[in-house]
């Protein structure tokens, strides 16, 4: 029974929900979703994750903020393109520490031997021992630097877009970032893996292995706190992040790659220069197996391909009486 058919009351109730949800942009839709998706798992496997009540009442919390920025700012476009920028940014932050607290209790068992296995099949190397033949101090040191800087990229993509003040286009791209985040965060559950720097490498002689010369070791102190294994954690690869598979760099980058040509930004050769080596550096770095940044092309496609889709549906959906 479509909307045409339905009794008197059920296409009033549907006429107030669709007016309570009108302000809300698909980015907005996309980040409340995220929300309620980790709250149900969370839920459902409380007795694995101690913390499922934390994660249920922030993600509570996000949502009625995210509401209620969308709801107040639904006629001041300037306005709410920034509070949509800044919350999604934070959003994606916290997401990922909760996925900390997730993947590992919900899929305990580590893919990274049959990761390992695919690569040698494909290239009768193992990527990360075969490309350390061209290590060198200012290699890594340049390539550290630009893997560091992936979550620069995006912003300075979207401040170009802000500047040309077309919130349109802005809007669009933060929706398919934000997207693009989750889809690969959703991989971390299917194929939770460590990576090589854990599994085909001794982790704690990388400083040794592959030195830098001056960021490099800070640099790659600070990406170790944001996986959860700051300097002196014992076991490390006990408590680090399951991030590996796709890889979110990967993915993420290509879509920046992608759209600084779509529309024609001015930096796109810094954008694609920075990406193209911030994609070795996944591997050179020993952060990711080669398999993680195929799998992190193939979400880039599924990314760019279904977010029009998505965006389409929900404007056609929200603007039908």
């Amino acid at each position: 029974m479509d909307q045409r058919t339905s009794p008197p009351n059920t296409r009033q109730r549907l006429s107030v929900l669709k007016s309570l949800l009108r302000p809300l942009h698909i980015v907005d839709v996309v980040n409340i979703s995220f929300y309620s998706f980790l709250s149900i798992l969370s839920i459902v496997f409380h007795s694995r994750v101690p913390e499922w009540y934390w994660i249920v009442l922030v993600n509570t919390v996000g949502t009625a903020l995210v509401y209620t920025i969308s709801y107040l700012s639904r006629n001041r476009v300037e306005k709410v393109v920034y509070l949509r920028l800044v919350y999604s940014i934070i959003t994606i932050a916290v997401v990922f520490k909760e996925l900390y607290l997730l993947v590992h209790p919900i899929h305990p068992t580590d893919y990274d031997q049959s990761l390992i296995a695919i690569d040698y099949f494909l290239f009768g190397v193992h990527p990360t021992r075969w490309i350390y033949q061209f290590a060198h101090p200012l290699i890594t040191e340049i390539l550290q630097i630009v893997y560091t800087s992936f979550y620069l990229l995006p912003v300075l993509l979207g401040i170009e877009l802000v500047k040309r003040k077309d919130y349109k286009t802005f809007e669009e791209t933060l929706f398919i970032f934000v997207y693009g985040f989750y889809l690969s965060y959703i991989g971390y559950f299917l194929v939770p893996a460590v990576g090589p720097r854990f599994t085909l490498h001794d982790f704690h002689a990388i400083s040794q292995e592959l030195p830098g010369l001056w960021l490099t070791n800070t640099l790659r102190e600070i990406v170790n706190i944001g996986e959860s294994i700051p300097s002196g954690t014992a076991s490390p690869m006990n408590y680090v992040q399951r991030d590996v598979f796709p890889s979110g760099h990967t993915d993420i980058t290509l879509i920046v790659m992608y759209l600084a040509a779509k529309y024609h930004s001015k930096i796109r050769w810094l954008l694609w220069t920075i990406g193209t080596l911030l994609i070795i550096a996944t591997v050179y770095l020993r952060y990711h197996y080669v398999i993680d940044l195929i799998a992190g092309a193939l979400f880039m496609l599924l990314t760019v391909k279904s977010a029009p889709i998505l965006s389409h549906l929900w404007k056609r959906w929200v603007s039908r009486a």
